[in-house]
């Protein structure tokens, strides 16, 4: 029997703030909310992985975080000024906060009558999940938090030779943002399960078909880096929690799974050896069977 799947919706959230999202599985399977990180749309989370998690009894829910993909774009630009501020550590004003990410997130769930579901989230998915388990953690019953970190400056470091991928181009028509997102793949994907360039120049097309902003990206950015240390407040959490993180993450060192699985209290650290900053589909068990494993030891629902 097909596994059910949703057209793309859209779920307001908060005054201004519509997120587009798409549901796989059985209604009454066990909810499960994907968070993706930065820039990313909600295709990112591979349809492939959606249905093994759907055939392993959850009830998937993918959206674009806003500023990304389908759901609301937001105003202001982010000068160069506020973004080398933020970047040194100096204060700087960031157009929102990773809160309000968490909280789109639990507006999300709201909409669908949700009161709490098990999150997942990569990389900045994974620092606005750990934000949502510690803004509101009755609901969130699992937590996954994948080549992510704690926010603290001393870890999950990038690799110096992102600096000019990452800054280089900036608008740009669907080739040349092709172009750019195979040079950026290229660096910071997984050495040992490697994309092929046609796969990577297929995945850059179906994202700029489904909605790019690069505006909108450095928005998010700056809630990266304007976000708090969690650390000393993940130390609070009682939420059954796996860390997932490539040895080979040249975007966010290993150093940041590693504190985060130290902060929180019976968290499950999983090191994956070759593993770079992306999902790599021959570890789509890998992550499917982890987040089962973690959402089963949460305790039933009140």
């Amino acid at each position: 029997m097909a596994l059910p799947v949703s057209d793309l919706l859209r779920a307001p959230v908060s005054t201004g703030v519509e997120l587009c999202y798409q549901t796989f599985g059985d209604p009454d399977g066990d909810p499960l909310l994907l968070v993706m990180g930065l820039g990313g749309p909600l295709t990112w989370w591979d349809e492939e992985l959606c249905r093994m998690l759907a055939a392993d009894g959850f009830h998937v829910v993918r959206f674009d975080n806003r500023d990304a993909g389908r759901s609301s774009r937001l105003r202001g630009r982010v000068g160069q000024g506020a973004l080398v501020r933020a970047f040194t550590g100096l204060p700087a004003r960031a157009p929102y906060s990773l809160e309000d990410m968490a909280a789109d997130g639990l507006g999300l769930l709201d909409h669908l009558g949700l009161d709490s579901a098990h999150v997942a989230g990569v990389s900045m998915g994974g620092m606005i999940a750990q934000t949502m388990a510690l803004a509101a953690p009755r609901r969130v019953r699992s937590l996954t938090s994948i080549m992510s970190s704690t926010g603290r400056r001393t870890v999950g470091w990038q690799h110096p030779s992102l600096l000019l991928p990452m800054l280089s181009g900036s608008r740009a028509d669907k080739a040349a943002y092709v172009e750019r997102s195979v040079r950026l793949w290229s660096a910071i994907g997984s050495p040992g399960y490697p994309m092929d360039e046609a796969e990577m120049r297929a995945r850059a097309e179906e994202t700029y078909e489904h909605g790019v902003s690069q505006d909108g990206t450095m928005r998010q950015v700056m809630a990266i880096l304007t976000q708090p240390d969690r650390g000393p407040r993940l130390r609070s959490l009682r939420v059954p929690t796996l860390v997932v993180h490539g040895t080979a993450d040249k975007m966010v060192h290993v150093s940041g799974g590693r504190a985060t699985a130290a902060a929180v209290p019976g968290a499950e650290l999983l090191l994956v050896d070759g593993m770079g900053h992306d999902l790599p589909s021959a570890l789509f068990d890998t992550y499917a069977s982890g987040i089962r494993r973690t959402a089963d030891r949460a305790a039933p629902p009140a």
